[in-house]
């Protein structure tokens, strides 16, 4: 019994003594380190600001502990991804190994790495879109080594609520998706509704958020908004089920490339009188979400109620008056009217791509 645990610890000693380094082929030697992590990832700026049609370079730098003796055996690979709402799921955007790469989806043809020294790994969005908003991923992977960084990508622009023809709370989550897309516009995050929030916006009706999330802005508590004792802030509904649950929804728009304008006419339109003029002036008749950005991002005013896409009627002051809303800067809207009244103008966009 002795001889048989005396060999058991002969066995222990040499393991533990040869663990550092063995032997594969003769002439090469491999080296296990035991003192963590010899590849670093980081990123200089971990928030960077852009808009919708800018081009913008998200940092990410990889450094080595210690030059390697074999540094040659191990290809770099650099994969960037998206992150989502469910922590789960990851979007692919690029990978790059060598002379192999490959974008995805949208990104296609618009990121590519800047490489301006060896062990840069940042990358560049060119033409951004309203979609490329959020947070993303740099990984980086040499042999069995790998470290990331995460960088947040925010862009100018505004938030505003939006219900349907139909009235308030008529959407579920996935057609609140596609409203917001069909007026220029994606689904506001909570940050973005947030700092609209910390800007001034309040609005009493519930709308959702891209995270499935039901939420609303309160600057100035009352009665029927959660009460007139409670103190301003995001009020929270919580998670609802996406497919059953109705609400209103928070979109976010950026700046645009093209021109929105009120068609001079010298008659007032019916709606498809409206959409027909836009079209004659080379134009499309406007969506809900450039009048936000027109007058947000460019100060646009005109006290003229006009129809847009959607067939509300709505009109932009940046500069409040007498009659023209004399309160605060606004869009005002009118509402939905009957789309055979020819009660009013047109707002059209001519786009410039």
């Amino acid at each position: 019994m002795k001889s048989l645990l005396f060999l058991v610890l002969i066995s222990f000693c040499w393991a533990d003594h040869h663990a550092a380094n063995f032997t594969l082929e003769h002439d090469r030697i491999i080296h296990i380190h035991e003192n963590g992590p010899h590849l670093f990832v980081e990123a200089e700026q971990t928030k960077l600001f852009s808009h919708r049609g800018g081009n913008v370079t998200l940092p990410c730098k990889f450094y080595r502990e210690h030059a390697s003796s074999d540094s040659g055996a191990h290809k770099i690979r650099v994969k960037w991804t998206k992150l989502t709402s469910d922590y789960l799921k990851e979007v692919d955007v690029y990978v790059e190994m060598g002379y192999h790469k490959k974008s995805y989806g949208n990104y296609q043809g618009r990121v590519f790495l800047k490489k301006s020294t060896e062990n840069d790994a940042s990358l560049v969005i060119n033409n951004i879109m309203l979609e490329d908003y959020g947070k993303y991923k740099c990984e980086v992977i040499e042999g069995l080594e790998d470290d990331t960084a995460v960088v947040s990508l925010d862009l100018q622009g505004i938030v505003f609520p939006y219900s349907p023809r139909l009235g308030r709370y008529n959407l579920n989550f996935y057609e609140a998706q596609k409203a917001c897309l069909d007026q220029d516009a994606i689904i506001a995050s909570f940050d973005q509704l947030y700092e609209a929030w910390r800007s001034g916006l309040d609005w009493c009706n519930a709308g959702w958020l891209s995270d499935g999330s039901v939420q609303y802005p309160i600057t100035n508590p009352r009665e029927p908004c959660g009460g007139k004792n409670t103190v301003p802030g995001i009020r929270n509904y919580g998670f609802s089920n996406k497919d059953q649950s109705r609400y209103d929804v928070f979109c976010f728009t950026s700046h645009f490339n093209g021109r929105f304008y009120y068609l001079i006419h010298p008659t007032k339109l019916t709606y498809d009188e409206a959409v027909q003029a836009c079209l004659k002036d080379g134009a499309q008749i406007a969506k809900v979400g450039q009048i936000f950005a027109a007058w947000k991002l460019l100060g646009y005013d005109r006290c003229d109620a006009g129809w847009l896409a959607d067939g509300s009627v709505r009109y932009p002051i940046s500069k409040p008056r007498k009659r023209c809303s004399p309160t605060e800067a606004a869009v005002r809207f009118v509402g939905f009217p009957d789309k055979k009244h020819k009660l009013y103008g047109v707002y059209c966009f001519r786009s410039y791509q």
